[in-house]
C-alpha cells in the first residue's frame, strides 16, 4: 500500500495527472513533423519524439519543484504538490529527475548526430530553465524556448538540419508560450508579488493583455506567413482564422483578470495547438 501510495506521488510530480503541459510542447513536434516531411511521416521517429516530449516535460516538472521547494508552499496553487507538502522528498525527486534524463538520452540511440546536438542542448535548456524565474524578468521568453527546441530538432532528424521553415515554427512556438504562459502566470501574481519570483504577467503589469494581444496578432501573423511558405491550402488558412478566434475569446474572458478565467485561457491554448494541426494534417492529406 506504501508503496502505491508512493508511486502515486511519483505520477503526481511529474504531472501526469495534468497532461496540458505535454500537449502544449507536443503540438509544435507534430506541426514540424509534418510539415518537414510534407505529409510523409517516418512513424518510427514520431514514436521517439512523442516519448520524448512525455519524458522531457516529466522531467521539467520534477526539476521544476526541485527548484521551487520554498516557494510553492506559500502559493495557492501549488502548496499541495509533492515536493512542497513533503509528500516526496527532495532526494527522491532528485533520483527520479535522474532517472527521466537517463531514459531521454537513451533515445538519442535512435536519433542522428545533429538531432543529438540539438538533444543536449534541450535537456540543458530543460535543466537551466526552472532556475531562471529568480533572475530574468520575462521567464516565459525561455520557456518558449524550451517548449519550442522540439521543432529544430524535428527537422534536423528528418532532414539532417533546420532550414528556415523549421526556424520560422521555432519563432511561432516561442511567441506561443509567451501567450499562453503570461495567462499561466497571471493567475499566480498575487502571491508571486510578494516572493522572489519572477514572470511576464508582473513584468507587464496593466498592459498584461495588451501585450499578449501584439503577441497573438505577430503569432497569426507568423502562421499566416507559414501557410504560405508550405503553400497551404485553405484547410490551414482556416485553422489559422479559427485560432484568432480562440484568442480573440480569451482577451474577453480575462478582461477582469480574474484567476479562473486566466486559468481557463491558459488551459484553452491547448486546442489553437490542435486546430493547427488539424489544419496541416488536411493540407497534406485533402485534395488542394
Amino acid at each position: 500500500m506504501a508503496n502505491k501510495k508512493k508511486l502515486k506521488n511519483y505520477l503526481l510530480l511529474m504531472r501526469l495527472d495534468k497532461p496540458i503541459g505535454i500537449w502544449l510542447l507536443m503540438w509544435p513536434m507534430l506541426w514540424s513533423m509534418w510539415v518537414s516531411t510534407d505529409g510523409q511521416v517516418n512513424k518510427s521517429l514520431l514514436i521517439v519524439f512523442l516519448i520524448g516530449v512525455i519524458i522531457m516535460r516529466s522531467a521539467g516538472c520534477v526539476l521544476n519543484d526541485i527548484a521551487d521547494k520554498n516557494i510553492d508552499p506559500f502559493v495557492k496553487r501549488t502548496k499541495d504538490r509533492p515536493i512542497a507538502s513533503g509528500k516526496v522528498s527532495v532526494r527522491e525527486g532528485k533520483k527520479l529527475f535522474t532517472l527521466l534524463m537517463a531514459i531521454a538520452f537513451s533515445l538519442l540511440f535512435f536519433l542522428n548526430s545533429s538531432t543529438k546536438i540539438l538533444a543536449l542542448v534541450g535537456a540543458l535548456i530543460t535543466t537551466v530553465y526552472p532556475f531562471l524565474k529568480r533572475i530574468i524578468s520575462a521567464p516565459q521568453l525561455f520557456l518558449g524556448v524550451a517548449f519550442g527546441w522540439a521543432v529544430p530538432m524535428t527537422f534536423s532528424a528528418n532532414l539532417g538540419y533546420v532550414n528556415n521553415t523549421g526556424w520560422l515554427i521555432f519563432v511561432i512556438a516561442i511567441f506561443w508560450a509567451i501567450i499562453y504562459d503570461t495567462y499561466y502566470a497571471m493567475v499566480d501574481r498575487d502571491d508571486d508579488i510578494n516572493l522572489p519570483v519572477k514572470s511576464t504577467a508582473i513584468l507587464f503589469g496593466k498592459y498584461d493583455l495588451h501585450i499578449i494581444g501584439i503577441c497573438q496578432i505577430i503569432m497569426v501573423f507568423l502562421l499566416i506567413l507559414l501557410a504560405n511558405i508550405i503553400n497551404a491550402s485553405i484547410w490551414m488558412y482556416l485553422s489559422i482564422f479559427i485560432s484568432f478566434c480562440i484568442m480573440m475569446h480569451h482577451q474577453i474572458i480575462t478582461k477582469k483578470r480574474q484567476r479562473e478565467a486566466c486559468f481557463r485561457a491558459f488551459y484553452n491554448n491547448h486546442y489553437i495547438g490542435m486546430v493547427m494541426f488539424i489544419g496541416i494534417l488536411l493540407n497534406y492529406y485533402l485534395p488542394k
